[in-house]
């Protein structure tokens, strides 16, 4: 493979009401687990971090509205070479991609993990990605765990791309999920609003964290309840890292077969935690148009469901 030299990733986000008084280290170092804190400072120390297209300090104190700008250059990689990946495609025009990602697929290569992922997948598929994201995520406008399976929306162009990203920022996107989690919750439905930030104690993991955390809100509600777990719809009105298996963790009901944030062993047969993005709405960047998709469950999961017993009603 021939290496990629000399190219960066830049990264757009606007500081909302809860990240006021937020120091933009912290800020940023917040937005996902791939960047220490001291690599952020030492990117903002290199001009690399732009807060309203104007260099700032660590310490600088954000503001609702404030919009930064974050360039990571990128070390030598070997080139993302497209792979014949067998893709569901939902929708596809000249803007935009909607994919069911399986359980089990990585979405974008990393750092010693460059094949089989579903951007290597898309760029066999149709080869025309947006190039906001870099070299590693082209297209990229929102994840998905590796063992969450469900709907992702791809954009096909830099205009596609920052529409999108703005509807999400905006949180105009529906994104309603089905996870399988232990126990019965004490109510048919609520919300769990508990910031998010990293974990004190180990940075491959994220907690509701009240000092540094940002707002998060999901949104559950009981479909089924079952011999010991409950099937439930939950709804996100943000999109933190992990935000789900974390809230859900907090309110004392854990996912089913989450080896991070529940029970440390594999459990009826899973992979990995039982979750799965079903339903995903969005307005067209191009038309307007309001999009709703939905995906059944994956037969892993079915099958989970088939063999569970339901449980005597409340």
């Amino acid at each position: 493979m021939i290496g990629v030299n000399g190219l960066t990733t830049l990264s757009h986000y606007t500081a909302e009401h809860e990240d006021e008084r937020v120091r933009l280290d912290v800020f940023l170092a917040e937005q996902g687990p791939e960047l220490s804190r001291s690599r952020v400072q030492k990117l903002i120390s290199a001009g690399l971090v732009l807060v309203n297209g104007e260099a700032a300090r660590a310490g600088y104190r954000l503001k609702a509205g404030d919009r930064v700008c974050l360039e990571v250059p990128e070390p030598e990689v070997p080139r993302i070479e497209p792979e014949d990946i067998p893709l569901d495609i939902y929708y596809d025009d000249a803007d935009v991609v909607v994919v069911n990602k399986p359980r089990g697929l990585v979405v974008h290569p990393a750092v010693g993990h460059y094949s089989g992922t579903l951007v290597n997948a898309l760029l066999h598929y149709c080869r025309d990605l947006s190039s906001i994201n870099g070299v590693l995520r082209p297209g990229i406008v929102h994840r998905l765990d590796r063992d969450t399976s469900g709907l992702l929306m791809v954009a096909k162009n830099d205009s596609a791309h920052l529409a999108l990203t703005g509807q999400l920022q905006a949180r105009t996107v529906l994104r309603r999920y089905t996870a399988l989690v232990h126990g019965h919750p004490r109510h048919d439905s609520g919300t769990v609003d508990a910031p998010i930030g990293r974990h004190p104690k180990d940075r491959q993991r994220m907690a509701v964290n009240y000092r540094s955390g940002r707002r998060a809100r999901t949104h559950y509600r009981v479909l089924q309840q079952l011999a010991n777990v409950t099937l439930l719809e939950l709804t996100l009105e943000t999109g933190r890292t992990h935000q789900i298996r974390v809230h859900m963790h907090h309110l004392g009901h854990p996912l089913v077969g989450d080896l991070k944030y529940g029970h440390a062993r594999p459990e009826m047969g899973l992979s990995g935690q039982f979750l799965h993005a079903g339903t995903l709405g969005f307005s067209h960047p191009r038309s307007g148009e309001f999009l709703v998709f939905e995906a059944p469950l994956p037969p892993e999961l079915a099958a989970v469901l088939a063999r569970l017993t339901p449980s005597a009603s409340r």
